[in-house]
């Protein structure tokens, strides 16, 4: 399992949206789809 699949399951559990999670780190929903999807900058 990787860090995205990780970080969505963990949040699914928490029944927590994108959103929701998102404040929780100071960061964007965008972002939360971001790592859930494996996508990052380089």
């Amino acid at each position: 399992m990787n860090i995205g699949n990780q970080i969505l399951t963990i949040r699914k559990e928490k029944q927590l949206t994108q959103e929701e999670f998102g404040r929780l780190f100071h960061v964007t929903r965008q972002t939360v789809s971001n790592w859930e999807n494996g996508v990052s900058l380089r």
